[in-house]
């Protein structure tokens, strides 16, 4: 089958290699499509947290992508049985790998495994979605995913269960102004999660005015493109010098880190998503002595995928705007150079075996 290969930092290459070959209890799907998320871009451009360290997370040659979905091709002794699939189904497979067996697993809270396996990441393990045929290995987590939901929105079924699971661990309130940074694809599903919560005000932050402006078609209040306003400022004139209840940050660029922390009110809660490229540095006495802040990470969507796939199916989240661009496999680099184009006005990008 074709598949893009990642070698390295900035090397990957569109290869021929093995069909995959379902062991016991696992799954073969034939991909349909396969999102290119923005950790992927960070994967390649060698961040730092993919590629260094003792051993180095990536473990190349590996298949990446994380956010994909299939039509089941092949199922091992006793995948039938275990996720009740069968030959042309469609089915998704959550994005981590759990050992099930550190302390995490076995406590049910498998979404931070200690190993930390996640698609697309560690070769000949858990290769990911961006090939004409993947294995869901033994140990994965399998959901069958309603035939009528198009492709294209079914490689949104990752994303949106990340997040469902930010916005809940915001814990908004009714009443509550709520500011989310970063308009990706991500932060804009946030965005439509977040309107669900009835926030008094929903403030979406970005820096490109075409995202802000689908921002406002999914339910933002107010937009506010910090390149040009002064951000902090104006969220909190509109809140009478507190600061916003909640602020998800989304974006994954280290300045919206302080920022958040001078938008934020005191006792307020502050969820940091975005995946960083290189460090974010913050004045902790803001966090502690200054505010009091409820500081919640989030990682992954646990959990969120069966709720993800209802969301998508019945259209409560919109992803025709939010799909951008569906480029070929064998294109692969095209779809590369667009989402390091500033100037593409892409969103959620799609290779498509």
């Amino acid at each position: 089958m074709k598949a893009i290969v990642t070698h390295g930092p900035f090397d990957y290459r569109l290869e021929t290699v093995p069909d995959p070959v379902p062991g016991p209890e696992e799954v073969v799907i034939r991909v349909k499509a396969s999102g290119l998320c923005a950790s992927d871009m960070k994967c390649y451009h060698g961040g730092p947290s993919f590629w260094q360290g003792n051993p180095p997370y990536v473990k190349p040659p590996v298949i990446p992508g994380h956010e994909f979905i299939g039509e089941v091709v092949a199922l091992g002794e006793g995948a039938e049985e275990k996720y009740g699939l069968r030959i042309g189904d469609k089915a998704v497979a959550e994005q981590i790998l759990p050992c099930w067996e550190c302390r995490f697993c076995k406590t049910g809270k498998y979404w931070m495994c200690e190993r930390n396996y996640v698609f697309g990441f560690q070769g000949g393990i858990d290769d990911g979605g961006m090939a004409e045929y993947s294995k869901f290995p033994k140990g994965s987590i399998i959901h069958k995913v309603p035939k009528e939901l198009p492709d294209e929105y079914g490689a949104l079924i990752e994303p949106l269960a990340c997040a469902i699971h930010a916005v809940e661990r915001g814990e908004i309130q009714l009443g509550d102004t709520a500011v989310i940074s970063g308009m990706g694809p991500i932060g804009l599903m946030m965005l439509q999660i977040a309107k669900l919560k009835n926030p008094g005000l929903l403030i979406a932050l970005d820096t490109r005015d075409f995202r802000l402006d689908i921002a406002k078609k999914l339910g933002a209040d107010i937009t506010i493109n910090v390149a040009e306003e002064d951000a902090v400022k104006k969220v909190k004139d509109i809140t009478d010098g507190y600061g916003c209840d909640v602020y998800i940050e989304a974006s994954g660029y280290p300045k919206s880190v302080p920022q958040g922390l001078d938008m934020i009110r005191k006792l307020g809660t502050f969820v940091e998503f975005g995946v960083f490229g290189e460090p974010a540095v913050a004045d902790w006495t803001i966090i502690g002595d200054r505010k009091e802040l409820n500081i919640h990470g989030s990682h992954l969507g646990p959990y969120r995928y069966p709720l993800a796939i209802d969301y998508l199916t019945k259209g409560l989240i919109r992803g025709d705007l939010i799909v951008s661009h569906k480029i070929p496999l064998e294109n692969f680099k095209d779809a590369i150079k667009i989402a390091e184009d500033p100037n593409s006005n892409s969103i959620k990008i799609l290779i498509i075996p």
